[in-house]
């Protein structure tokens, strides 16, 4: 028996999968949630989370994965992270030398962001060099404002990890490298060559080449488990595997491996990603290319207001999610026209810098209005800003907290006219980090891989009413010429 574990610290959670490649089975799952997932200031667009909640927790679930396996059988450890955030360290990474950490939904970068894409050409020359234009959440605009603002931290600081390398360090004793996809989210890494890009690097702080941990492809296995851990909790010199980003293990957890796959996460955040051949770079602006844990490209677009605007809408009407779930299906497709800009924070896609919900055709309607308004809206606005991607799905994988509900599935196959697939499973993220720890180890083929853990479940298909089809067909250009309005004021 083979047992491989996979992480994920997700904005709100740490959860593991642990699974059996000879028998192909997950035999140990779990999950803890944050006390404090992250912290507010009074400025809003300033969002942090402590690294010392993550490390504490990666603690307590190595104990719980501990006394619930075979330890002697666990052969590897890979996680992932939520991407983009960045932590400081010292000369070990237990030692900080800033005590929080900016993370994806922090958008107070904006100056800087503008003054990378000055010193590379513009927002087009970024995207083609990193795959992204600059992104308020992104790593290189984050380390240059803390470089701005505390100079002498910022020389006091070895290592600048990402979430995902820092777990990593932890894990292994000492500084790990960072994964090619994770680090494609910092608008640092050449997305082609996928090494530090020189320009970018030189453009966002003094010295930070040094600062900076090695890149390496994500089946690099970055050390053992530290002696420390092994003796406290009987477990054996596991190797420690490069972990990744959320969304890139995510998309190995969904079982896409080839290019006209598309998933789609709906959680804190929403997002949409598939593999890509090439580094197609997104025209708008608006989705980014990184590099694939299984080889070539991923293409995605991540939208902020996923779980937190459907949680704003069912708490304003007051319901339970069975409630939620029964409006949608009281509520005929196309809402009777009545749209929503559902932006209660701050949004990545399209770029909004304050909170701005906007409602047309809602004014006096009952809530089961808005609550198909909401979800109408989140599903418009996945198929708008992905058309970049090229690729017009016969299938997407539905993963994500809210793919539980069949309702909110339903929309979401009408809006895209393709079938929706579920997983029994749940956290892809985590079972995408132990897959990659297990072909890593083993070098087998990726299809071979997915195929035994990652195919949707046949039963689960949500099909497209061709009726619907048409009425979002008509929608979804006002709604796209809403967000343009609205964003011209």
């Amino acid at each position: 028996m083979s047992l491989y574990a996979g992480f994920d610290c997700s904005t709100q959670s740490l959860s593991v999968a642990v699974i059996d490649a000879a028998r192909g089975t997950v035999v140990f799952r779990d999950s803890l949630p944050f006390a404090e997932p992250f912290l507010t200031s009074p400025d809003p667009a300033v969002v942090h989370a402590s690294p010392r909640v993550w490390a504490a927790a990666l603690e307590t679930m190595l104990a719980r994965v501990a006394a619930n396996i075979d330890r002697a059988a666990l052969r590897a450890i890979s996680g992932a992270a939520q991407q983009h955030g960045s932590v400081y360290c010292g000369r070990g990474p237990d030692v900080l030398t800033r005590e929080t950490s900016p993370i994806w939904m922090d958008s107070s970068t904006g100056r800087e962001c503008a003054e990378l894409e000055a010193a590379l050409g513009g927002a087009v020359a970024m995207a083609q060099l990193t795959g992204s234009r600059a992104f308020p959440r992104f790593t290189g605009p984050q380390i240059r404002r803390f470089w701005r603002e505390d100079p002498d931290a910022y020389a006091r600081t070895v290592r600048i990890h990402l979430v995902s390398s820092f777990l990593a360090s932890l894990l292994a004793g000492e500084h790990a490298p960072i994964d090619h996809a994770d680090g494609s989210g910092m608008n640092l890494m050449d997305i082609r060559t996928r090494e530090w890009a020189s320009a970018a690097v030189q453009a966002t702080a003094p010295d930070l080449r040094d600062k900076l941990p090695a890149l390496v492809p994500s089946s690099t296995v970055v050390g053992t488990l530290r002696p420390a851990w092994q003796q406290r909790l009987d477990l054996p010199p596991v190797r420690i595997m490069a972990w990744s980003g959320d969304n890139p293990s995510s998309m190995v957890g969904t079982g896409l491996v080839r290019e006209g796959q598309l998933a789609i996460s709906l959680g804190t955040s929403d997002t949409i990603f598939g593999p890509m051949q090439e580094p197609r770079v997104s025209g708008d602006g608006s989705g980014h290319v990184f590099a694939s844990p299984a080889g070539a490209y991923m293409g995605i677009t991540v939208f902020r207001n996923g779980s937190l605007a459907r949680e704003r809408v069912r708490a304003e009407c007051g319901w339970t999610w069975d409630t939620f779930s029964a409006a949608l299906r009281q509520t005929p497709a196309g809402n009777g026209g009545a749209l929503m800009l559902p932006w209660f924070e701050p949004e990545i896609t399209p770029p909004v810098s304050r909170p701005a919900v906007v409602r047309v055709g809602l004014e006096g309607a009952p809530p089961a209005r808005h609550a198909r308004a909401v979800i109408e809206a989140q599903m418009m606005a996945l198929a708008g800003h992905s058309t970049w991607m090229g690729v017009t799905p016969q299938a997407i994988h539905a993963t994500g907290g809210a793919a539980a509900n069949p309702e909110i599935l339903q929309v979401m196959a009408d809006v895209f006219a393709a079938s929706v697939y579920r997983f029994d499973a749940t956290g892809s993220a985590a079972l995408g980090a132990a897959l990659r720890a297990w072909q890593a180890d083993t070098g087998r083929d990726w299809p071979a891989v997915v195929r035994t853990f990652a195919a949707p479940v046949p039963a689960s298909e949500i099909r497209p009413n061709p009726e619907h089809v048409k009425t979002y067909r008509t929608l979804q250009e006002r709604y796209m010429r809403l967000e343009i309005a609205a964003l011209a004021g």
